[in-house]
């Protein structure tokens, strides 16, 4: 069916009726048309909420919009025709490349409404069983949408009468030079993909790196850089090529947080010592917090300058920050009534003065 055909059924070929009246209620039927059809969207995705399925309401969010300037598409479209005759009658194949470039466009943009909803609903929906890893999806959709990207914009110089493999050919040449001069921009995207690929971190993570001072919270991964946050709150922008070149340390994903401490007490109270080592080490052995199937250690380390020191070394259920914290607190707590249940004190740094005595008198002292 031609655009003549639809003009014909719906009574705007009529000759005697001017072109301005018809052009006027193809506008507006085409403005109700449009509200009509939004209003059902919006109801059909209210009703689609109650399903077990998210992906029903995904097509319903990428067609809104696309669907609206589908039938503006269309209704512009019979009112140039309309108003071809009376301005310019080699208007039409402006009319039809406008139309035809219109289409693809709208496709294009249904096809990456549907990518970035499909990205929401595997990382963040309800109805989602086993939710994606934000990063594998975010790197995903971008590679989905560069290619739909590029594959419309290769439709788009064909139907405008562009040759496609004249196009490829010159990008072929042309990638040469530009991989050239754009080698530092090149090195980035790789070093970006090989963040996605890889995964050493993702959003969110806590990472440092021993090489250089980079240390923050993961905030965003892009094709050319990722932000972090520090802990002062700055952002902190590294090319991803920089990730390749340096090691990087997670502790977001470590499995436990360490107790490691040295404690001191008089040398005066040696004779306490095993019986408090051996107290600490049974406290730790029964605290609720610590992870006793790790490795745990509390032993006589050194003769210190005023102290005999002995060590702790255990690890916390717990990789929370604050809670470690909390714990690792009452745990030195707990070792300072043990030293002090026994008599003993933990020692500060002392020096011990020792006077010579005095000078004995000589036989040429003064009388």
């Amino acid at each position: 069916m031609n655009w003549e055909t639809v003009e014909y059924y719906i009574g705007l070929g009529d000759t005697e009726m001017h072109w301005i009246v018809r052009v006027f209620l193809v506008v507006s039927i085409t403005l109700v048309v449009n509200f009509i059809a939004t209003h059902m969207l919006a109801r059909l995705d209210k009703q689609l909420e109650r399903t077990k399925t998210p992906w029903d309401n995904v097509l319903i969010y990428a067609a809104k919009k696309p669907l609206g300037a589908f039938i503006w598409l269309v209704g512009l479209s019979v009112a140039a025709e309309i108003s071809e005759s009376e301005l310019d009658p080699g208007f039409s194949t402006l009319i039809s490349n406008a139309r035809e470039i219109g289409v693809i466009i709208i496709l294009t943009w249904f096809v990456l409404r549907c990518i970035s909803g499909a990205e929401k609903a595997l990382t963040s929906s309800e109805k989602v069983a086993n939710k994606v890893d934000y990063t594998t999806a975010s790197a995903i959709s971008k590679l989905l949408r560069a290619s739909i990207i590029i594959t419309s914009a290769l439709v788009i110089l064909q139907s405008l009468g562009y040759s496609i493999s004249g196009v490829l050919a010159f990008g072929g040449i042309g990638g040469i030079a530009v991989g050239f001069a754009a080698k530092d921009l090149l090195a980035n995207f790789f070093g970006g993909l090989m963040i996605y690929l890889d995964r050493p971190f993702a959003i969110g993570d806590w990472v440092r790196s021993p090489d250089q001072d980079i240390e923050g919270t993961v905030e965003h991964i892009g094709w050319r850089q990722t932000r972090l946050r520090t802990f002062n709150k700055r952002p902190l922008y590294i090319p991803n090529s920089t990730f390749s070149l340096i090691s990087v340390e997670n502790p977001s994903r470590m499995s436990h947080r360490r107790i490691k401490e040295t404690i001191g007490v008089r040398y005066d109270d040696f004779k306490k010592l095993p019986e408090i080592i051996a107290d600490v080490k049974s406290m730790i052995a029964n605290h609720p917090d610590l992870d006793t199937e790790q490795i745990y250690m509390v032993n006589f380390d050194q003769f210190g300058p005023s102290s005999l020191d002995f060590f702790i070394y255990t690890f916390t259920k717990t990789t929370d920050w604050r809670t470690f914290h909390n714990i690792k607190q009452d745990v030195l707590f707990k070792i300072m009534e043990i030293i002090a249940s026994h008599g003993a004190e933990v020692a500060f740094p002392t020096q011990t003065i020792h006077l010579a005595d005095a000078m004995p008198e000589g036989p040429n002292k003064a009388s």
